[in-house]
């Protein structure tokens, strides 16, 4: 009889993924299902839990559930349990939420809820998941962040400055972690189709001719990283050249974005002041980032 974590399939991954929900979570799920004994989604509506967990079904893996908010203590709690035992050794930081809004127009509540979704998070899940991760020979964290977060973009200032925090996080972690068994990485996706998108960034991008990648896409992408790791995995071109370039001479992205704000404006700023609207109009995903 197989113990938890070491079943008899072979399977290398006991694997924690959050936003296991949303598009790109459900995306990730299938994609990584093959290579898992377990699987333990986690995220806040329990019909698309239940529904990615039955699509990854399949003999020799152990696909669970945990409802959470990992916004709150007792969230993290929760999973903190449902992993108890489970010998992980990947986590996958997927889940992420957005507004597309001019920063001056933004709630309070919409600025600190984007913040702690997308950075404060996945930082304190990671700590109280890594003595687990620890203890493993190798162990993976992942942590899905955005070209955003190499790359200001006017109408995403909080969002942008979250995947900057993660991003900040995942460098720091990877070396202070760099003489153990875990490895930490940094997923970057370009845009993407998925819930979390705001309906004006969507037209804005087909405006721009910006592409979006669909979620099996960077799904792919992401199983990619894990057969072979690096420190960080952009993906998409031009969006690619255009952070790494913003690294090194960011006049140049400024001045090509100057001659975009009139129009990222004009989406940015579509209707009422987002002020003036209840925090609950921010989009939240079960997974994935644009």
């Amino acid at each position: 009889m197989s113990t938890p974590g070491r079943p008899a399939n072979g399977a290398p991954y006991c694997a924690v993924l959050t936003g296991g929900g949303g598009g790109i979570g459900a995306a990730i799920a299938r994609a990584i299902a093959p290579q898992c004994a377990v699987l333990l989604l986690v995220g806040r509506d329990a019909a698309r839990l239940a529904a990615t967990a039955q699509a990854v079904e399949r003999p020799g893996l152990d696909c669970r559930f945990v409802l959470a908010d990992l916004t709150t203590a007792a969230g993290r709690d929760a999973v903190v349990h449902a992993a108890s035992g489970l010998d992980v050794n990947l986590l996958i930081n997927n889940a992420g939420t957005s507004e597309f809004a001019w920063f001056a127009d933004q709630s309070e509540a919409a600025v600190e809820r984007i913040l702690d979704v997308n950075a404060l998070a996945p930082m304190l899940l990671t700590q109280r998941l890594l003595p687990q991760l620890q203890r493993r020979k190798g162990a993976t964290i992942v942590n899905v962040g955005s070209i955003f977060g190499y790359l200001g973009y006017p109408g995403c200032a909080s969002y942008s400055a979250s995947k900057f925090a993660l991003r900040g996080f995942t460098e720091a972690l990877r070396r202070e972690l760099a003489d153990g068994p875990v490895r930490v990485l940094y997923f970057a996706p370009r845009a993407t189709l998925t819930a979390l998108n705001d309906d004006a960034l969507t037209a804005l991008n087909a405006e721009l001719g910006t592409a979006m990648d669909a979620p099996a896409k960077v799904a792919g992408e992401l199983v990619a990283l894990l057969r072979r790791p690096v420190r960080e995995r952009l993906l998409g071109m031009p969006e690619k050249l255009f952070a790494r370039v913003n690294q090194v001479l960011p006049g140049l992205v400024d001045s090509g974005l100057r001659k975009q704000l009139d129009t990222i404006r004009r989406f940015a700023r579509r209707g009422e002041p987002r002020r003036t609207q209840p925090a609950t109009s921010i989009r939240t995903a079960e997974g994935g980032s644009p």
